[in-house]
């Protein structure tokens, strides 16, 4: 009997696994190294990717490179094929780390660098690293930029458009105003990333006191930092937090009751800004904030060794799910949840006011680093990560190990009380670095992250030592998406809307008209995705009408002012 139920449960996890199939993999970029942070699907079916650039104009990147890394955007389609690529960058380091769609069509980007004012960059740099955010329109032109900081280290991670129509920035920080007589600014130890510091004038540091400079003084090391913009990128109100030592923010969003919820790794006792005392070496930290930035509740979570949170969302139930890993041997809180080796995936569902409804974790090899973590429609969650496959699965079957034990890409899917429902890992023969795990809007699943693997495996090839690459999996139990033939997001526009057109077509032509028929705009096409400018035109209704060789559709278009 026992063998009977050995072999139905090696059937039906293979059954699990073999319903995630490979449609295909791309890698994107030149022969020097290329690191992706975020991706994004658009509304086209596409997907947009973010990271750094070290490549001039080789492989499949058709722009050189300004500085040290560059920020590197790619667009493409949804067969993985290219739409649009964009470097930017000054004559330092750039680094990308986070995209995010914007409602009027286009992207804001948000990264940390040290340039001074060259090539794209318009501001000069005002200490080590300072945070720099650009906005992109809907054709991926960019509309404005900032750079924020203070003489010391400013790491941006994150950026997106609020309810108002602004933006907040969030990041961490070790700056503190000029003349403040507890600065560390220099204590770079506990940071993301350290730089070597060049004197003022080498580095173009701006020492003329602006509206984009850090105001609050640093309470240790590193400081959650968050920074609040209206629509044009003007610094409305800014918040710090943090205690004696540091205080990494990783994950940020905003809350349905308008404010936000941040998440991060503390390694501070009660001092500062924290209230609980430290659980380990390192433990989860998570505040929510009121829409001004007020702490209303703050929680600490973790067992006795190191536990790293990067992934913070908001629950459809107005709950939250943390995710991140941790190598404790001791219990993870009052819910459980235990490491069985080395560093696992560790999860917690929160109610409302943080505390544990349930906490899981996920072992897979050695070391296991959770990058992404999204609620699904139907509740469940799509986590995304890498790990050392040295062990087994989660599954409990055992797989082979790569050689030397490098890192592959890992999907997990969980119900929605953390039970697992698959699992799939995908990998090369070099390290496969999983930053982002996203479905698809065709029922599919994209994995995109950073490989400096060769043919081998699911790889069929490299363009440089470290790409852009991106995996698409089927899911063969769910149903295709039908495809509208014509369709326009956002709508209602305040400026710009993109014309999404459902199928393959060689050429066409779109036309804008309003209501009494009279030509506003005409323009060829030759993209699925057709970004249309309305900001000239008053509010109102007007029709996109779209000719092409395969047929011709029209869609009204509401124009509302506002964002």
């Amino acid at each position: 009997m026992k063998k009977n139920y050995l072999l139905l449960f090696l059937f039906l996890t293979a059954y699990c696994i073999q319903a995630q199939d490979i449609l295909w993999e791309k890698s994107y970029g030149g022969k020097n190294p290329e690191y992706l942070f975020d991706a994004q699907p658009t509304a086209d079916y596409g997907f947009i990717l973010a990271g750094s650039s070290l490549s001039n104009k080789t492989g499949n990147k058709t722009e050189d490179n300004h500085g040290d890394l560059d920020y590197f955007i790619w667009k493409m389609k949804e067969n993985g094929d290219l739409d649009w690529q964009k470097s930017i960058g000054g004559s330092g380091f750039d680094l990308l780390q986070s995209i995010k769609n914007t409602r009027d069509g286009g992207f804001i980007l948000a990264g940390s660098s040290t340039s001074s004012v060259s090539f794209e960059k318009k501001d000069s740099c005002r200490g080590n690293t300072d945070f720099w955010v650009v906005k992109l329109d809907a054709k991926g032109n960019e509309q404005w930029q900032r750079t924020l900081g203070g003489s010391g280290q400013d790491e941006l991670v994150c950026a997106f458009q609020t309810k108002d129509g602004g933006y907040v920035l969030g990041g961490s920080s070790s700056s503190s105003p000029k003349g403040s007589s507890n600065s560390n600014l220099n204590d770079n130890s506990n940071s993301n990333f350290n730089f070597n510091s060049n004197d003022n004038k080498e580095k173009g540091i701006d020492t003329k006191p602006d509206g984009f400079a850090k105001t609050e003084k640093s309470r240790g090391n590193m400081d959650y930092w968050i920074v609040k913009l209206d629509k044009m990128g003007v610094v409305e109100w800014q918040k710090t937090y943090g205690g004696e030592y540091a205080d990494l923010l990783r994950s940020m969003e905003q809350t349905k009751d308008g404010g936000y919820i941040l998440g991060g790794y503390s390694n501070s006792a009660i001092s500062g800004d924290r209230t609980e005392a430290l659980h380990g070496i390192g433990d989860f930290w998570i505040l929510k904030v009121s829409s001004t930035g007020v702490v209303e509740w703050q929680r600490a979570y973790g067992g006795d060794g190191d536990n790293q949170l990067y992934v913070l969302h908001q629950t459809e139930d107005n709950g939250y799910i943390a995710g991140g890993n941790s190598n404790s041997t001791t219990p993870l809180t009052a819910k459980g949840g235990t490491v069985s080796s080395g560093t696992d995936y560790w999860v917690l569902q929160l109610d409302t006011t943080g505390n544990v409804v349930w906490s899981k974790t996920y072992d897979f090899g050695k070391v296991d680093i959770l990058t992404s973590l999204v609620e699904n429609k139907d509740h469940t969650f799509l986590i995304g990560g890498y790990s050392c496959p040295s062990t087994s699965l989660g599954t409990g079957l055992k797989i082979a190990k790569d050689k030397n034990g490098i890192n592959d890409y890992i999907a997990l899917k969980i119900s929605a009380t953390g039970e697992s429902l698959w699992d799939k890992t995908v990998g090369s023969s070099g390290e496969d670095i999983l930053r982002k795990l996203i479905e698809t809007r065709d029922g599919g699943y994209l994995l995109a992250g950073t490989s400096n693997g060769n043919a081998s495996k699911d790889k069929n090839g490299s363009l440089g030592s470290n790409d852009f690459w991106v995996v698409k999996l089927k899911d063969k139990k769910k149903p295709l998406e039908v495809k509208a033939n014509i369709e326009a997001i956002p709508n209602p526009a305040a400026t710009f809307t993109n014309i999404i057109i459902g199928y393959e077509f060689e050429s066409g032509t779109a036309t804008v008209v309003d209501l009494a028929g009279r030509i506003l705009q005409q323009f060829a096409i030759s993209s699925r995705t057709v970004p249309v400018d309305m900001s000239r035109y008053p509010d109102g209704i007007y029709v996109v009408n779209i000719k092409t060789n395969v047929q011709s559709d029209g869609v009204k278009v509401i124009k509302k002012g506002g964002n």
